[in-house]
């Protein structure tokens, strides 16, 4: 299924009939903030905050329901300055409950686990490695990686190429590919040419957090 969120304002909803929507803009127009928002870091002054699940035919299967933060993943900009653990695996469970659990919890989560690790091919790399001498684009795989463990309903993004050279940008660009496919990412970011062709639907945000569907500039 594919999802949708609803302004923060009072307004219709805004479908995202995509699997790959892209916010771009002025620095300071406040699209942090309003992944912030989405992402239940903050609260709005007003309204509410809603989603919309889509079947494949594009129709609404259900009726729009509020937004729950733990359904949501966010990845920073610089993701890897806010790493605590000493190893890869540690990194990764960081959130995991750490009182007795079931059988049948900790299978889940073990399922989790190698779910997420393959899926941002982090699989080739030991679980006991230091996650601060990752190269950068492993240390961003290692981001995704961790919101994915809680497979989030959407996965927010802000600016997911910054900072890293042309190899590591190519590698996350092919990541992402692949991660729309399975979980409904919307994007912050000012490298639209690199972004572009995954794009699905994309929004200007002008000053003042005023969005507008729009293409992308040429």
């Amino acid at each position: 299924m594919k999802s949708a969120f609803a302004s923060v304002r009072k307004v219709p909803i805004v479908a995202i009939f995509c699997s790959f929507g892209l916010i771009f803009g002025r620095s300071g127009s406040g699209k942090t903030t309003l992944l912030q928002l989405l992402a239940g870091l903050s609260s709005p002054s007003s309204g509410s905050i809603e989603i919309q699940r889509y079947g494949s035919d594009g129709k609404p299967t259900q009726s729009p329901e509020l937004l729950r933060p733990e359904r949501v993943g966010i990845v920073f900009q610089f993701p890897e300055r806010y790493f605590l653990a000493q190893t890869v695996l540690e990194e990764v469970t960081f959130g995991w409950p750490r009182q007795r659990g079931s059988i049948e919890l900790k299978q889940q989560l073990t399922f989790r686990l190698q779910a997420a690790i393959n899926s941002v091919g982090l699989n080739g790399i030991p679980l006991d490695k230091d996650p601060k001498t990752l190269s950068g684009g492993y240390k961003r795989r290692l981001a995704l990686a961790i919101q994915l463990m809680q497979v989030p309903d959407l996965l927010l993004l802000d600016e997911p190429l910054a900072g890293l050279d042309w190899k590591a940008r190519a590698d996350v660009v092919k990541l992402l590919k692949h991660l729309k496919k399975e979980v409904t990412l919307l994007v912050v970011s000012h490298d639209l040419k690199e972004l572009a062709p995954l794009v699905d639907q994309s929004w200007r945000m002008d000053m003042g957090g005023f969005l507008k569907e729009e293409p992308l500039p040429v």
